[in-house]
């Protein structure tokens, strides 16, 4: 009668070092910096979501993961700060059943193409998740001046509508937001929408008609990358797993 409970529990806890090591892997990759933050559905009940306490991601370690209701109330880690924009994740869940993480990114060569009409289009196979578009969400547009943090329900629902069935939407002037059916699928996300803005750009300046992916190859890349997405995330997690060792080892040599 036991054998359930114990399976969630192992689950759960296997859940929440994917969720540690995605933190520390974006960090390392330049996706997230002091700011930004990754969630997960909760693997038992969808109408919950893990995530750190307010924390810069490199930094969170397990017991700073704490699970969040879709209100935007917490579940369990009761004293702990949650981040000032917990609605994107909370109503992109509500919005999206299939979507099970969630990354909001500030990489600095996504937020041109929010700004400007020329948009992220997939220009190498890596990005095929890029294959519906991104749209911009601008939160001036629905609430007029902010101080552009996707605080409220009412403008995480904005973000998720503006999101629809997109893997990808951007936040203009602000940064953008990736949705996936797993963590390594979002973190493979998150990593290649920089990638692909950065490519875009370089290929831009360059100058004459850029070629972009057409929507059945970027879909069938997408597939394809998916598929072998054990592959990358074995290594991004090696090297997070390296630096956590490092850091406990430059602490206990300073003591």
């Amino acid at each position: 009668m036991d054998t359930p409970s114990i399976d969630a529990g192992s689950r759960l806890l296997a859940l929440k070092h994917e969720l540690v090591a995605a933190n520390r892997i974006l960090a390392h990759q330049g996706v997230l910096d002091a700011f930004g933050h990754v969630s997960a559905r909760h693997p038992e009940r969808p109408g919950e979501f893990l995530i750190s306490r307010s924390c810069a991601p490199e930094l969170v370690e397990i017991d700073d993961i704490i699970t969040m209701r879709l209100d935007g109330s917490i579940s369990e880690g009761a004293d702990a700060k949650p981040y000032l924009e917990v609605p994107i994740h909370a109503e992109i869940y509500r919005a999206r059943p299939d979507v099970r993480a969630v990354v909001h990114s500030h990489a600095p060569a996504v937020i041109p193409f929010g700004i400007v009409t020329q948009p992220l289009r997939p220009v190498y196979h890596m990005a095929g998740f890029l294959a519906k578009g991104a749209p911009v969400f601008d939160i001036r547009a629905c609430f007029g001046c902010t101080d552009m943090l996707v605080r409220r329900a009412e403008q995480g629902a904005a973000l998720a509508q503006a999101l629809g069935s997109s893997a990808i939407a951007l936040m203009r002037g602000h940064g953008f937001v990736a949705t996936s059916t797993s963590i390594p699928g979002v973190v493979y996300r998150a990593i290649y929408t920089e990638r692909n803005a950065t490519i875009q750009q370089q290929a831009i300046a360059l100058g004459g008609p850029v070629t972009y992916l057409d929507e059945d190859e970027a879909l069938q890349a997408d597939d394809t990358n998916m598929g072998a997405i054990g592959k990358p995330w074995a290594l991004w997690k090696r090297y997070a797993d390296r630096l956590k060792a490092l850091e406990k080892r430059a602490t206990l040599d300073h003591f």
